[in-house]
């Protein structure tokens, strides 16, 4: 009965053991995952409410650290308290145990089930011990042991007996370096020895350090384990720094270094000579080699300006290959002498940490950039795809009611432009440094310059969307803008360009052609073609018959002039000496009307002249008698004689 329960107890603390066990894995895992939220929560924290708040809660932060490592220390030496009460206490059952006789079942149950509770205790201590050190990881940092040739064997974390972390980490390093001036040294000698509450790593009557139960928890790792890790490095730190300070290794390395110096100072001979033998080169070939560099009989550059950039190039390039050599060369040579080596290490470390901090910046921002080409991508094609339609639109293959093909380009900007923005905002948040707070100052004060600065453009801007669907007028359009008339010849969202007939280009601000009239002469012309006029005064004498198919047939000599609809006469006003005709005729010449109107005047003054249709205009005061006509003389007879001056006496005839 008696090897029935102690079988049982055995198996129940086994079970219990495994439960304990995955219990603290469990916990383990939820404080890991706990101590990321709280990372991320700092790192949100710091981004969003600027340096001195930070500051402000990295020392509260401080501050609730240290209380925490308090709190762990007091713990700890509770719990080593009731470690050390129970480990009395289980000596003492185990004896009484023993001494007990085979009838005494009662007793020996009693005994046995205050092992399982001790047993039970001693495993919810090591896993409370467990979580507070997972909870302390991210906040404590070990110190190291240092090795004979400056290196790091291990790190000490927590505190033995009355020494700290530092004191344990101190004497260690100590330790070792006595052992390795000791001639008589043999490093199978170093032993690991148990002790009651921990393992002693001793060489002879020394003791080298004690591996604790608490070091194993720090290094996840069991106590036996951990200290034959301990005892195999610091053997091996012994017998490699016997080696590397031995005769032997210190002749190699001298004639390592001899030799790396020769071929140092050979490689650099043969860099100048090669350079020497290059710049003979050119200097023999530069005629072949180098011309002047001329595009439009502009020359960019002569003959001997680009063989002198070709040889400063050269010689930077040389340079910087000797500075490359020298500084690996130097980092070689440290590297070789151990009291140097850390010196290797941080020349090294001075190129490659920049470097390899942008290979990991590079490698970290990965996911972002990916993320960034995914969204430029899609907006891309979308823009195509948008595009594509715009462009049917215009040409009028595709037609939609109520939208017209002029309107179809302006629309795709406006559509790409905003398609644009909007992937901005998409990738926004994924640029290095979007988040930092002077990224979001420069944001806001280019908004702020961009407010400010650009109010009379976004008026412009405004203006030219409301000026593009209200459509007054097309490229090509002759228009007329207060004073200014010309044809237009570029539309924009900010200005409109306008070309006069006498070959002047005038800008116009969309804002200000939309405070005045803009008259359009193209609209109609293209249909039903636009009306030149203009207006005659002819005297009382001559029959308005007469007039009006002279103007007639004056328009309808210009070729520009449509022969339908026919042109028209007008008479305008009777005024006191004349009266006014307005000839109106139909032209799609728009664009050179200015050239129609010299021919129809042209036109009128041979037509009246050929039949004897004096023009009066503006006023003009004739007395006849007398006088030559007003028709030019090819116009008149040959045998035309001027009226002569009549003058009539009226006779008195009272005498």
């Amino acid at each position: 009965m008696y090897s029935a329960s102690l079988v049982n107890c055995v198996t129940l603390r086994k079970e219990n053991n495994r439960q304990q066990h995955f219990l603290n894995h469990l916990i383990a895992s939820h404080m890991r995952i706990i101590h990321k939220i709280i990372l991320l929560n700092l790192a949100i924290f710091v981004c969003f409410n600027g340096k001195a708040q930070a500051d402000k809660f990295l020392t509260n932060l401080d501050s609730s650290n240290q209380r925490v490592i308090a709190q762990y220390k007091q713990r700890i030496v509770e719990t080593e308290k009731q470690r050390i009460a129970d480990s009395v206490k289980r000596t003492e059952l185990m004896n009484s145990l023993k001494s007990l006789q085979l009838s005494e079942t009662y007793k020996k149950e009693k005994l046995q089930k205050q092992l399982l509770e001790i047993s039970n205790r001693d495993s919810q201590r090591i896993v409370q011990k467990r979580v507070r050190i997972d909870s302390l990881r991210q906040i404590r940092k070990g110190n190291p042991v240092i090795g004979l040739l400056n290196d790091t064997l291990f790190y000490i974390y927590e505190r033995f007996g009355t020494s700290t972390s530092a004191e344990r980490a101190g004497h260690v390093s100590g330790r070792i370096r006595s052992l390795y001036n000791n001639d008589f040294l043999n490093v199978d000698s170093i032993k690991n020895v148990e002790s009651e509450n921990a393992i002693d790593i001793v060489y002879d009557e020394t003791i080298i350090m004690s591996v604790s139960e608490t070091d194993a928890l720090w290094n996840n790792m069991q106590i036996d384990d951990l200290a034959k890790d301990y005892n195999t490095k610091i053997k091996a730190a012994i017998l490699h720094a016997k080696q590397e300070y031995s005769v032997e290794k210190t002749a190699t390395k001298g004639g390592l270094i001899v030799l790396i110096i020769a071929v140092t100072c050979l490689l650099i001979w043969l860099i100048g000579k090669g350079y020497a033998r290059l710049l003979r080169t050119i200097q023999d070939k530069k005629d072949a080699w180098f011309k002047d560099f001329v595009h439009k009989d502009y020359t960019y550059l002569t003959a001997k300006q680009m063989m002198n950039i070709i040889l400063f190039l050269i010689k930077i390039f040389r340079w910087i290959i000797v500075a490359v050599m020298l500084y690996a060369i130097l980092t070689i040579l440290f590297s070789i002498l151990v009291f140097t080596r850390g010196w290797a290490v941080n020349l090294f470390n001075l190129v490659w940490l920049p470097f390899r901090g942008i290979l990991v910046s590079i490698w970290h921002y990965m996911p972002n950039l990916f993320s960034i080409l995914v969204i430029y991508f899609v907006i891309s094609y979308f823009n195509k795809l948008v595009k594509y339609i715009f462009s049917e639109i215009q040409e009028e293959k595709l037609k939609i009611s109520g939208f017209q093909a002029d309107w179809a380009m302006p629309t795709f900007r406006i559509v790409n432009f905003l398609s644009y923005a909007f992937m901005f905002v998409l990738i926004f948040p994924y640029l290095p440094g979007s988040d930092s707070n002077i990224f979001k100052g420069v944001s806001v004060f280019i908004g702020i310059i961009f407010s400010f600065g650009s109010s009379s453009a976004i008026a412009n801007i405004i203006s030219g969307l409301v000026i593009t669907y209200m459509s007054p007028f097309k490229i090509g359009d002759r228009i007329k803008i207060g004073e200014i008339t010309g044809d237009v010849v570029e539309k924009s969202l900010l200005v409109t360009r306008l070309k006069t007939p006498k070959n002047e280009e005038v800008t116009l601000p969309n804002s200000a052609m939309l405070s005045g009239n803009i008259i359009n002469y193209s609209s109609h012309a293209r249909s039903k073609g636009l009306i030149i006029h203009t207006t005659v005064t002819i005297g009382y004498d001559t029959a308005w018959k007469d007039i009006h198919q002279a103007l007639i047939d004056a328009a309808l000599r210009i070729k520009d002039v449509k022969k339908e609809p026919e042109p028209f006469v007008l008479q305008t006003a009777l005024n006191d000496f004349y009266v006014s005709y307005q000839i109106n005729a139909y032209t799609d010449a728009v664009n050179t009307q200015e050239r129609v109107y010299s021919q129809l005047h042209q036109n009128i003054q041979d037509v009246c002249n050929e039949r004897g249709i004096e023009i009066l205009s503006p006023h003009y005061r004739y007395q006849r008698d007398g006088n030559m006509t007003t028709i030019p003389t090819e116009y008149l007879k040959d045998d035309y004689q001027p009226p002569v001056f009549n003058v009539y006496f009226k006779k008195d005839s009272d005498k």
